[in-house]
C-alpha cells in the first residue's frame, strides 16, 4: 500500500466514512474501497450504510443514485467530469415526447442514467433484472432507455410484449463487433464466452453466458471451465485473474477501456475525504420521484 492510500484510510477512519468503488476503477483506488461492486450494489451498500459519509468512485450516475436511495447521508462525489456517455443520450424532455408517442407504454429505465431521467420514468432496472421487470409490468408495450443493446436483448427474452428501442447505447460496449469476438474466439477456441449484454446482439449471439458485472464474475470463479473470454471493460478480465490464477481470461479486445471510469485518481478521493468535494444535491421532488422508480424495481424484480 503507498503513502496516498494510507493517507486515504487514516482520514476514512476518522471522519467514520464508506468508500464505495465500481468493478471498472482501477486497482489502485478498489484496494481503498470498502465496497467493489456493480452499480446496483453500490446504491444498495450505500443505502444500507451505518456511515453518514459516502465517497462514491464511479461515474456522476452512481453518485446520484447513492444520494436517492440515502436522502439523509452526505454523499462526495470525487471527480465531477466522470459521467457516463449512454446516461447522457437521455433527457427527461426526451423520455416526454417518448411517452407522447407511445401514451400506453411503460417507460422502463436502465439505472444508468440520471436522476432526473429516473424521476420521469415508471421502473428502473438493472441489467441482471431487466427481463424480470419487463415480464412482471402489466403493460404490454414497455419503452426501454436508454440502452438498445440491453433493450434489444429483454425482447429476444420476451416475445409476448413490444419493446420500444431508444437508440442509446454505452460506446465503450457498442464498439466492440462480432468480428472482434471471433478473432480472440479463433485463438482461444476452448474458452466459455462471458458478455455484458450491453454488448451489441451479434456478439451475444456467441455468449454462454450473459449477464451483469457481478454475474460474469461470479459465474467465473464458479465455473470449472479453464478459459474465459470476457466481453466487458477489461478491467474485469485483470481483476479476474488475480482472483482465479489458475484460469486464463481473455479480454474482448486490448481497448475495451472506459475512459471515465479511469478519471478517478488517489488524490482526488483525498481531497475529497479533506475538503469535503464534491457534494452531491438533489432536489426533494426530484429525488422522491427518483426513489419510487427505483424501489419499484426492487420490488418487481431486485
Amino acid at each position: 500500500m503507498n503513502e496516498l492510500q494510507e493517507k486515504i484510510l487514516k482520514q476514512k477512519n476518522e471522519k467514520n466514512a464508506l468508500i464505495l468503488a465500481h468493478y471498472y476503477q482501477t486497482s489502485e483506488i478498489r484496494e481503498i474501497a470498502d465496497v467493489v461492486g456493480d452499480s446496483y450494489e453500490m446504491a444498495r451498500r450505500a443505502r444500507n450504510a451505518d456511515q453518514n459519509l459516502l465517497i462514491v468512485c464511479g461515474v456522476l450516475f452512481m453518485a446520484e443514485s447513492a444520494k436517492i436511495l440515502s436522502p439523509d447521508k452526505t454523499v462526495l462525489f470525487p471527480t465531477l467530469n466522470a459521467g457516463c456517455p449512454m446516461a447522457d443520450m437521455i433527457t427527461a424532455d426526451g423520455v416526454h415526447k417518448l411517452r407522447n408517442a407511445h401514451p400506453e407504454a411503460a417507460v422502463m429505465c436502465y439505472v444508468n442514467s440520471s436522476a432526473a431521467v429516473k424521476a420521469v420514468s415508471d421502473v428502473c432496472c438493472t441489467s441482471s433484472s431487466a427481463v424480470a421487470i419487463a415480464r412482471a409490468l402489466p403493460e404490454k408495450q414497455i419503452i426501454f432507455i436508454p440502452d438498445r443493446n440491453l433493450g434489444a436483448y429483454v425482447a429476444s427474452q420476451i416475445q409476448e410484449k413490444e419493446i420500444i428501442l431508444y437508440d442509446g447505447c454505452c460506446p465503450i460496449h457498442d464498439r466492440h463487433t462480432e468480428s472482434d469476438l471471433l478473432n480472440v474466439k479463433n485463438r482461444h477456441c476452448k474458452a466459455m464466452v462471458l458478455a455484458h449484454p450491453e454488448c451489441r446482439p451479434e456478439v451475444l449471439r456467441h455468449a454462454d453466458y450473459i449477464g451483469s458485472t457481478s454475474g460474469i464474475i461470479n459465474t467465473a470463479l464458479k465455473s470449472g471451465e479453464k478459459e474465459f473470454i470476457i466481453a466487458t471493460e477489461s478491467e474485469i478480465s485483470s481483476l479476474l485473474q488475480k482472483s482465479a490464477p489458475e484460469k486464463a481470461f481473455y479480454p474482448l479486445t486490448n481497448d475495451f477501456i472506459c475512459p471515465d471510469m479511469k478519471k478517478t485518481r488517489l488524490s482526488d478521493v483525498l481531497m475529497s475525504l479533506e475538503n469535503g468535494t464534491h457534494i452531491i444535491s438533489l432536489s426533494d421532488e426530484e429525488a422522491n420521484l427518483a426513489r419510487k422508480s427505483l424501489e419499484l424495481m426492487v420490488e418487481l424484480g431486485g
